[in-house]
């Protein structure tokens, strides 16, 4: 069972970075600023960055993780059913690669973990109330206000810079967008690493039954691990993603899609200090739909728009099911 946690954490932190990270660099692919093997290696320095840097600064969001859910009093059983969890993640990840649609594997992780730990201790305590409002509040704010930064942002930009040569402005943002490319994808790690690193520490208090429930602090080799992991997911990259948001759902400049990264790393930014688990792919997506928003009726495909929309609500009560059902059958 160690053996297969371990092999289940890190092939779950390898599918976010596959599938997840790709979110980071969409606009400035999209906009040309950057060649998409450029992009991913920048996407990936930075991941790696992110994770290691937030992690012994601020662990909060692992934190949180760990404490989400109260698995049975076996430990045999606990770890089966957060192995459980894990494979409901990996299942709807790449259900959703293969379509090219861009899926929270934050909330994937959450609602699978939280369906093992229901169908093995069966009582509704098992769920911490308390750890999940942060995760609604990290819904909210990866949605709504990001969309509406975006647009406020871009619309000033367009208004204050307007009077200037727009060939020049253009050339100009497409150097900006790469730092803010940089940035969103460093935000990206300091917060999606952390999930995964909650889930390893609440693996290894099971097997060593520690509770740490008087400390919290991450190894030096679980960061390490987590963060090499994502990294090397990044590095194989998620194509079809990156053309599904960055190219086909909305079609952005080089100042659209810097408007896109400052608000939603701004997102990130406040919600990772916060210790609030938050969708990076929300945050990105919602970004981009604010920036489409301002640029008129045509600036954002509304398919596309709907796809996202409707796999972002499946999440959590698919994942749930199958982290139950999964959890239910093992767990005798």
């Amino acid at each position: 069972m160690i053996v297969l946690f371990t092999i289940l954490v890190l092939s779950v932190i390898l599918v976010n970075g596959w599938t997840d990270a790709p979110n980071a660099i969409s606009t400035c692919v999209s906009s040309r600023s950057m060649s998409p093997g450029g992009a991913l290696c920048l996407a990936a320095v930075c991941n790696f960055t992110g994770s290691v840097a937030m992690a012994l600064i601020n662990s909060r969001v692992a934190k949180t993780i760990f404490n989400i859910v109260n698995l049975s009093d076996n430990p045999d059983v606990a770890l089966s059913s957060l192995c459980a969890g894990m494979c409901a993640v990996v299942i709807w990840a790449i259900a959703a690669w293969r379509f090219g649609i861009p899926t929270s594997e934050s909330h994937a992780l959450i609602s699978g973990i939280t369906g093992a730990a229901l169908a093995s201790t069966k009582s509704i305590s098992s769920i911490n109330l308390e750890e999940w409002r942060l995760v609604l509040c990290g819904l909210f704010f990866s949605t709504l206000p990001a969309f509406i930064l975006a647009s406020i942002i871009y619309t000033l930009m367009t208004r204050i810079l307007g009077r200037f040569e727009r060939r020049k402005m253009i050339k100009y943002f497409m150097r900006t967008q790469r730092c803010s490319a940089a940035t969103s994808a460093l935000l990206h790690g300091a917060q999606d690493s952390q999930k995964f690193m909650g889930v390893f520490m609440l693996g290894f208090s099971l097997i060593s039954q520690n509770t740490l429930s008087d400390t919290f602090e991450l190894p030096l080799f679980v960061i390490f691990s987590c963060a090499a992991v994502m990294t090397l997911g990044t590095l194989i990259g998620g194509g079809r993603i990156i053309k599904k948001i960055g190219m086909d759902m909305v079609s952005l400049d080089a100042a659209g899609g810097t408007a896109a990264d400052m608000s939603s790393s701004a997102v990130l930014a406040v919600c990772s200090f916060f210790g609030i688990p938050v969708s990076t792919t929300h945050s990105k997506a919602c970004a981009m739909m604010g920036v489409g928003a301002s640029l008129g009726s045509g600036g954002t495909n509304k398919k596309i728009v709907s796809q996202m929309l409707c796999a972002w609500l499946l999440t959590f009560p698919i994942c749930f099911c199958i982290g139950f059902l999964l959890a239910f059958f093992i767990s005798p």
